[in-house]
């Protein structure tokens, strides 16, 4: 008699996993129209012969997909669906994870160190002014004491605006605010104990690729882009090996 192994054999649904597909399947068949409050729990519990914990969890998997929004004091709420996008796959980021992170730098270093090379031999002098200018919104951040991210965002998206391909600032909008994550992080780098000079450090780096580009030197932007990537990797590979 032939036997059957374990890896043929079908693995048993579980159910929260037909609770999540009636529930999807009634979401993204418009039975559920966006908007609509879904039954309250006791109603969901007796409908599907399940217990409240199935009913949460059913819940949880369906908010983390974007298709139910819990309101505190009010209900579930039905979201429209949302068509295929490739951020969920390519470009999600667990920010508690900063092996997620250093993924995404070394994705930019693979496109971040040629954009700073063709923005030295394409761009306009508007467009160096508009690198200028984030830079320079960086610098006031900094003396102030205030969030930098946003301006670091810019001065990133003007470099890549400013290679005239749009594919690269269309690559960093894309990526958004997972371009600049000590905006995210929840742990810092050790040199930020220290937020005044490790702040100076970053502005060091960023003046660099800027003086590189304005003087058109391709392959100076280039290492000081490649050197800017490398050293916030080295940053935040050190969180790893902190306890």
């Amino acid at each position: 008699m032939k036997k059957t192994s374990a890896s043929n054999t079908p693995r048993k649904v579980s159910l929260t996993e037909k609770v999540i597909a009636s529930l999807r399947q009634e979401i993204e068949s418009g039975q559920r129209e966006p908007g609509s409050k879904l039954p309250t729990e006791p109603v969901l519990t007796e409908r599907f012969g399940v217990s409240r914990t199935v009913i949460r969890e059913a819940i949880a998997a369906l908010k983390a997909d974007g298709l139910l929004e819990p309101r505190q004091g009010a209900g579930v709420f039905v979201l429209a669906p949302q068509a295929p996008s490739n951020d969920r796959s390519i470009f999600a980021v667990d920010y508690a994870q900063v092996s997620d992170v250093l993924e995404i730098l070394e994705l930019r270093m693979a496109v971040e160190i040629e954009a700073a090379g063709l923005a030295c031999t394409r761009s306009s002098v508007a467009q160096q002014a508009k690198i200028y200018e984030a830079m320079e919104k960086m610098e006031r951040a900094v003396e102030k004491g205030e969030p930098t991210a946003l301006a670091d965002f810019e001065f990133h998206s003007a470099i890549a605006a400013a290679t005239n391909n749009r594919r690269f600032a269309e690559f960093l909008e894309h990526l958004g605010d997972k371009t600049i994550p000590r905006a995210q992080l929840r742990r810092r780098p050790p040199e930020a104990e220290d937020h005044k000079a490790y702040m100076d450090m970053i502005l060091g780096e960023h003046r660099r690729i800027y003086d590189a580009i304005a003087t058109r030197d391709d392959d100076g932007a280039r290492k000081a882009m490649r050197d800017h990537l490398s050293l916030s990797q080295t940053r935040y590979q050190k969180l790893l090996t902190q306890r």
